[in-house]
């Protein structure tokens, strides 16, 4: 055997190796793009060690009145007509159904907006991402684990994350998500929605997460979104997220 054939040979399990390693996504990201042309609230990564100001009553929900965006999520009659009637609520001033005001985690998907930022911690058997709007957390169970029927059957606002690796992307698929919350912004979902994401560091330190929500009851077609994170620095105090407690400011919603 040439020197040659057995650098390959020792090669191939080194390459491996390194293919079926994951990648480590731990650290502090903010948002590069929130809520799509969501104009409210600090610019990402830039706030100093103060604590972040607290959300109007509407952020980071938008009020329905310029419309419904061509991209937002395609919804079926009875659900446009929920969308309507809330709509009409908020524009009144009511924060009966801002989440975010009311001191409620913001539900899945909504969550992966980030509009603060969030804390990423991994190791093997799952990976935690912490948000520091309203304290709100989510986990991805990477240990071959799968809800049992008791979960199923009592969703919550996270809802219940398992995940596998396909390379270096992280592939998760999100199910038992509260009826009550919203894909994002104030659009509604049924207690059918699913969501799946494939996670991945498209740069050392930017974060990619592909969207995508199925609900054949509030839907005409699965929605698809894209969000990116940047990774702050530890330097300046942005790598370290803030306690929120929203609330101390409960008194002032309406």
């Amino acid at each position: 055997m040439n020197a040659r054939v057995l650098w390959l040979a020792a090669a191939v399990p080194v390459a491996l190796a390194a293919q079926t390693t994951p990648p480590d996504f731990s650290g502090v990201y903010y948002p590069v793009n929130p809520f799509g042309n969501f104009r409210g609230g600090p610019n990402p990564g830039a706030r100093t060690g103060a604590p972040p100001p607290r959300p109007t009553a509407s952020a980071p929900l938008a009020d329905g009145s310029q419309g419904r965006r061509p991209d937002e999520p395609s919804l079926k009659p009875e659900y446009l007509a929920k969308w309507q009637s809330i709509s009409k609520t908020l524009i009144a001033g009511s924060s009966e159904y801002d989440p975010i005001a009311r001191c409620l985690p913001p539900g899945m998907p909504a969550v992966m907006s980030m509009f603060y930022g969030m804390e990423v911690m991994q190791n093997k058997d799952k990976i935690t991402f912490f948000s520091e709007l309203n304290d709100a957390l989510r986990r991805v169970y990477l240990d071959g684990r799968r809800p049992l029927q008791k979960v199923l059957d009592d969703p919550t606002y996270a809802g219940y994350s398992t995940g596998h690796w396909e390379g270096d992307t992280l592939v998760v698929d999100t199910v038992a998500i509260r009826g009550d919350t919203f894909i994002e912004g104030i659009t509604p979902h049924s207690d059918e929605m699913t969501v799946k994401e494939r996670i991945r560091l498209v740069e050392p330190t930017l974060l990619e997460d592909r969207i995508t929500v199925t609900d054949p009851k509030a839907l005409t077609k699965p929605w698809e979104t894209v969000k990116t994170y940047r990774k702050a620095k530890p330097q300046g105090g942005t790598d370290e997220l803030r306690e929120f407690a929203c609330p101390e400011g409960l008194s002032e919603v309406k």
